[in-house]
Formats: structure tokens, sequence, C-alpha cells
């Protein structure tokens, strides 16, 4: 790790006026420090400022700062939230990391946190050695030739499923933006990973209300049962009325370099039986647009699966 100056601002505007990286829980940019793939100079300490809260009157609103675990164990947090919270990391982790941190969180893709080897997120024009590696745990929807690393976050696939929003602030104002307009594709720019401005910081995220997201769950397939990035998986709420679907909102994580909305596949379900039957026909069509690697291939199957069965959890009952 290179030396950096370590600073507190005491109020949001004195974080806004200063120069430098946020830290919050650290979970993220302490690793990617001590592995000089993050080498800044000034590190403003955030943890002081007024970003706390859980506010479930009239949807959802979480305050930047608030930590994974405190998030997950709220009682009106919605299903897909709370579990794709606790599916994430350890325990230990959970509990330093903050919501607005998380969805911030880099890449896992090895090359990337490798600074001995190329990559186009760290150093545009260096070139994407995951390619040829035709790696395994990378990308199959949203890729470019310049990029193929997954997405890391959980419930960022939940939050993008629920519409969710962030609200920014900035020396020049505040403003909203959508969750799932917020991340950009890579394109033939995968360093810029999102629309955050510079000396810009993410203070809530809302999420409109839905009262039928009750009814929403969050499947993580992974090679282990704890502590492992996902393969694949699926935020899923349902809203069924005599039997059928009435309306669906659908997400993948592990498969996409961004959070997956599955627009195409809610389509499907609306106005159908809440049948394994139309569910299978339904997530047909979740794969459509996939570019797999050599050895990712099978992340197209596995994607069509965890959707089914993150649709038969909320209408069977099952826990897995």
């Amino acid at each position: 790790m290179r030396p950096f100056e370590l600073t507190a601002p005491a109020t949001v505007e004195a974080a806004l006026d200063s120069s430098g990286t946020f830290l919050a829980g650290g979970t993220t940019l302490v690793d990617l420090m001590k592995l000089d793939v993050l080498t800044p100079r000034q590190v403003l300490d955030i943890n002081g400022l007024p970003l706390h809260g859980i506010d479930t009157g009239d949807g959802l609103r979480i305050g930047a700062l608030e930590r994974m675990a405190d998030v997950a164990a709220h009682p009106g947090v919605y299903p897909a939230i709370s579990r794709a919270l606790l599916l994430s990391a350890s325990q230990q982790l959970r509990n330093m990391a903050s919501i607005g941190g998380n969805l911030l969180q880099r890449t896992r893709c090895t090359y990337f946190r490798d600074v001995a080897m190329p990559c186009n997120k760290r150093h545009p024009g260096s070139g994407c050695p995951a390619i040829p590696d035709a790696g395994r745990m990378h990308a199959v929807l949203g890729t470019s030739d310049a990029c193929v690393a997954t997405h890391a976050s959980d419930v960022a696939v939940a939050f993008v499923a629920l519409d969710a929003e962030l609200r920014l602030a900035s020396a020049a104002g505040a403003r909203t933006v959508k969750l799932a307009d917020f991340y950009r594709l890579p394109g033939e720019t995968p360093d810029v990973e999102n629309d955050l401005r510079p000396g810009e910081l993410i203070t809530e995220v809302v999420v409109p209300r839905l009262d039928w997201a009750a009814r929403s769950t969050y499947v993580k397939v992974r090679d282990r049962q704890s502590y492992e990035f996902a393969l694949c998986s699926a935020a899923v709420a349902l809203d069924i009325r005599d039997g059928r679907v009435a309306d669906a909102r659908v997400a993948a994580g592990g498969v996409g370099t961004v959070p997956w909305r599955l627009p195409a596949v809610e389509e499907a379900l609306r106005g159908e039986p809440a049948t394994p039957e139309s569910f299978e026909r339904a997530a047909s069509v979740a794969a459509d647009g996939a570019k797999p690697l050599a050895d990712n291939a099978f992340k197209l199957s596995l994607l069509k699966r965890t959707v089914v069965r993150a649709l038969l959890e909320l209408t069977e009952g099952s826990s897995r």
C-alpha cells in the first residue's frame, strides 16, 4: 500500500468541497489499495456524515452509509433485497460494508486485481486477457471486445429488479438517477463503469413502493455455499392474482457486465398461469443475446434454471 493522507470531513458540504477518494466500510477500497490497483493520495473517511437511516413509510429509503447487515435485518426491507444482502460476503464483512460502497464495488476479475497483467479497466487499451483465457466466471451478457468482467454486487441485482434510484450529491447540486441507468456497459471504455461524476457522492438509495414486492426472492448459485461470488443469480418479484402472473420483476447477476434486467422474461410471464410450465417458457428467453466464452457457455442454461428456481420458490413455498 502506498502512502496517503486520511481526513474526516465533518459535513457533507465539506466532503463535497474536498478532493479525494471516499471511504465508508473500506471492504473494497482498502483491498484494492493493498494490491496497488487503486492508489489515491487523499482518502476521505465519510463515516461520520449523516447518511444513515432506513425509512419504509412510502417505499424504501436507505441511507448510503447504512451497513449491509443492518439493512438485511430490517423488517420493512423487501425479501429480495434482504436475501441478496444475506447471501453476500461473510457476516463480518456485512457488518462493515456500506450500501453505497457495495453498489460501487469493483469487479472481482482476477486480471483487474493483478497489476502485473494488462486490463482495460485499469489501463484502457492494454487488452483483456480474460477473453482468450475463456474465463469460466466471466460475463455472457453485455460484454464487448474490450471487457467481459462481471459486476460483483448481489444487492444491486435486487435493486435493479425493483427499479431503485440513487440520490447523488455534489458541490454543483443534487440529482437522481435510476440504478439501472447508472451502470454502464463496457463497450470500448470499460474503465468508465458508472455515471458517478467527479466529486459526487451517493447519499441514499430509494426503492419505489411496490406492495407485491413482499412476494420476492433472490437465488444465488455459486461454487461453494458461503463467501463466494455468483456464477448466476436471480432477483424476482411476482404479482399473482387468481393463479396468474399479473406483473413481474426479474433481474440476473453473475452473468452480466452490469446487473442485468430481463424485461423479455417479465413480458413472457405477464398474463400467464403461475405454473412450472409457463415459468420454463418465460425463462427460455433469459439468455437471448448472450455471447459466451469457451469456458462459460454453461451459464446460458444455468441462467434459465436459476430464473425458474426463483419463480418456483415464490409460488411453491420451497426454501433453498
